[in-house]
């Protein structure tokens, strides 16, 4: 039986001339077509948007409705005079740090301090359906090894104040500012996951129980395991990719060939912070072995792991054929960084918007 899908989007509103974010998000959901209103979320920045798909079975249906919803939100924001642009990071500059106006928002804030007015960041989170809670646990304990590989291949956010920052995946440094966000921890039982989140909320670290950012989780909303370690993804083609590797992972691991040993969390974090630096470009920690290896060889070594689940879905084409353009293009953080040797930061933006859009 096939793993359901669905993917969240969040995207940056720009100013076309000077690339700094756009509080425009208002505007640009008034602007939308009536279909895809059910589709948009309120972010908490007004220089953001979210857009997400509908439960899926299939790459095409999910490519579909990314392209289209991608399609229709660049419309809206265009006719306010915005661009939207599928990027990490804030690349040049957040005028605007206050949230959208929304009573959770305020209390946010107020909560968290000069954290939440962090420039804004976007994310791609992906949802597989897995409607039993004790196995959408136990299978978040053992994607934790391989969540740093998605991370390298979805990173898109090398630029920050207008310059590139050497990190492949600004968004991921950025991050780490905020309480409970980070790996999942290693935990074996609903009840250990239960006893974890009350003892952050009795700390504070947590505000609620919808604080909970970690990498992976059972979703708070749906019968699925999200995955929410990636970037969003520079085009549909990327998000699709990493959909698909997220789904191959989340069936292999609902009855993997063996059970994973436990990562100490200080190794994990390394492994993130080393995907986050590097992306594919270089070598990334194998969290299992606590040894660098070559970036591809680790994703090859993933690709072997998923096929049978890939094959099963009828995946396996579309990744193999994803994977092998992004080696020979790079990641979205590679691209993003040969547009802005060749046209400047503006320019750059510009060509991300349409990419942002591109088929």
């Amino acid at each position: 039986m096939s793993l359901t899908l669905g993917v969240e989007e969040e995207f940056l509103l720009l100013d076309p001339d000077t690339g700094e974010n756009a509080p425009m998000a208002e505007k640009v959901y008034a602007e939308l077509p009536d279909e895809f209103r059910h589709r948009s979320r309120r972010e908490f920045r007004p220089s953001m948007v979210e857009m997400v798909t509908d439960v899926c079975t299939t790459l095409d249906e999910l490519r579909d409705q990314l392209l289209t919803a991608r399609r229709a939100t660049a419309a809206a924001a265009t006719a306010t005079g915005a661009r939207l642009v599928a990027i990490g990071a804030t690349p040049v500059a957040e005028p605007v740090r206050e949230p959208m106006d929304d009573t959770r928002f305020r209390k946010i804030v107020a909560h968290y301090g000069p954290i939440a007015r962090d420039p804004a960041v976007c994310g791609c989170h992906v949802h597989v359906g897995v409607p039993d809670p004790a196995l959408a646990v136990r299978i978040c304990t053992r994607l934790r090894p391989w969540l740093p590989v998605i991370q390298a291949l979805a990173a898109n956010s090398p630029l920050h104040l207008g310059a590139d920052t050497g990190y492949a995946s600004w968004r991921s440094i950025q991050l780490d500012r905020w309480p409970s966000l980070g790996p999942w921890p290693h935990l074996a039982s609903v009840a250990d996951y239960e006893r974890t989140v009350e003892a952050l909320i009795a700390s504070g670290e947590m505000m609620d129980h919808s604080m909970l950012f970690w990498f992976s989780r059972p979703s708070a909303n749906f019968p699925t395991v999200e995955v929410r370690v990636g970037d969003v993804c520079l085009e549909a083609a990327d998000t699709v990719l990493i959909a698909a590797l997220v789904r191959g992972l989340v069936d292999t691991m609902a009855s993997p060939p063996a059970e994973p040993v436990a990562i100490p969390d200080v190794v994990l974090e390394a492994a993130h912070w080393n995907a986050a630096r590097q992306g594919t470009a270089g070598t990334l920690l194998d969290p299992r072995s606590a040894r660098p290896r070559p970036a591809w060889e680790l994703i090859a070594e993933l690709l072997e792991l998923v096929a049978p689940s890939l094959d099963r879905h009828g995946d396996l084409e579309v990744v193999t054929a994803g994977l092998d353009r992004l080696r020979r293009d790079g990641t979205g953080a590679a691209r993003q960084r040969r547009l802005l040797e060749a046209h400047g930061v503006t320019g750059a933006l510009a060509l991300a918007g349409d990419a942002t859009v591109a088929g």
